[in-house]
């Protein structure tokens, strides 16, 4: 029989009850228990991911709940033992952001099995069984994706006629963010024929990685280049670093989009290197610890619980910079 705090606080509610005690007596001495949650962040590959770390963090300590946490440097088969050792301790709730979105069936039916409910944060899951879960609280990355494409499709309007040859940059191979956010932009830019990715490969999320991809591209094709999009703002900062070496300058000769929203960005915009970026907000700390507090008290939360999010252009950058907290 596992043993976990909504069992104890039932046995104590009973026994309470059984000694003829009310209802506040019996609970208590569980009142105060703190909630234990169990969590299994991606690793630490971006502003991005630091800043989504922090905010589950403080926002932990500030709501009184005792965090168990776990990086996975960006391997799934570390966030599996995680979550089996969060099994294990009897957590109260197990959140964690997967690495990638497929393998998750089998430790998600044994954190089932175990009546520890289950909070996906920032990437979905493909399982086969829905109920394995309790919400997903995170982004649309097919939106973001779409959000890109329409800026683009606005954009290519005051372009020279004739085709626009895009480089893309995708995120980890096989998670979330890097296959919706392809599909977003491939997409919205089919509705304009001249609109052409010509490469297309993975820079893990990384700016070392986007920049080693980008000077690929340019040897191959530096004078065909005239897009960059990016699945995120770190390896648009590591593809920029590549053009400037190549002699070529960002934001001018190459338009570079990207995706998150980080005071890297933002920087980069001010000094004219980076055209665009969109939101993908990583503080979503309060809004897990407030929902893992309502599913330990049998509440109903939404199964999709999407974060607001907008689109900054260069134009509004150094206006919007002083309001940035990540």
């Amino acid at each position: 029989m596992t043993i976990t705090r909504r069992s104890i606080l039932n046995t104590a509610l009973s026994l309470g009850l059984g000694l003829g005690l009310g209802l506040g007596a019996a609970s208590s001495a569980f009142a105060d228990k703190p909630l234990v949650l169990g969590f299994s962040q991606v690793g630490a590959e971006s502003e991005w991911r630091t800043a989504n770390t922090a905010s589950i963090k403080d926002a932990a300590k500030q709501a009184g709940v005792t965090l168990k946490f776990a990086d996975a440097q960006q391997k799934q088969e570390n966030q599996v033992k995680a979550i089996r050792s969060f099994i294990a301790q009897k957590v109260d709730v197990i959140a964690f952001s997967p690495v990638v979105e497929s393998g998750w069936d089998t430790v998600l039916r044994e954190a089932k099995a175990a009546k520890i409910p289950v909070i996906l944060t920032d990437r979905a899951v493909n399982v086969s069984d829905k109920s394995l879960y309790v919400t997903f609280i995170g982004s649309d990355f097919v939106e973001e994706g779409r959000r890109a494409g329409r800026w683009l499709l606005e954009r290519a309007k005051t372009m020279p006629a004739g085709d626009i040859n895009i480089v893309e940059l995708q995120g980890t191979v096989g998670s979330a963010p890097a296959i919706d956010r392809k599909a977003g932009f491939a997409e919205t830019i089919a509705a304009n024929p001249h609109l052409k990715i010509i490469r297309s490969q993975t820079g893990d999320f990384t700016r070392a990685k986007g920049k080693e991809v980008m000077e690929a591209f340019l040897k191959t094709d530096g004078k065909k280049i005239n897009v960059l999009y990016a699945h995120n703002d770190d390896m648009a900062i590591g593809a920029i670093q590549a053009i400037e070496e190549a002699g070529l300058k960002p934001g001018v000769d190459i338009l570079v989009i990207s995706v998150d929203g980080v005071k890297g960005a933002f920087e980069a915009m001010m000094a004219g290197k980076l055209n665009v970026t969109v939101e993908c907000s990583p503080l979503l700390g309060p809004q897990l610890m407030k929902v893992a507090k309502q599913v330990v008290a049998g509440e109903t939360v939404p199964k999709r619980i999407t974060t607001e999010e907008g689109v900054f252009p260069a134009e509004v950058a150094a206006k919007e910079f002083p309001n940035r907290k990540y």
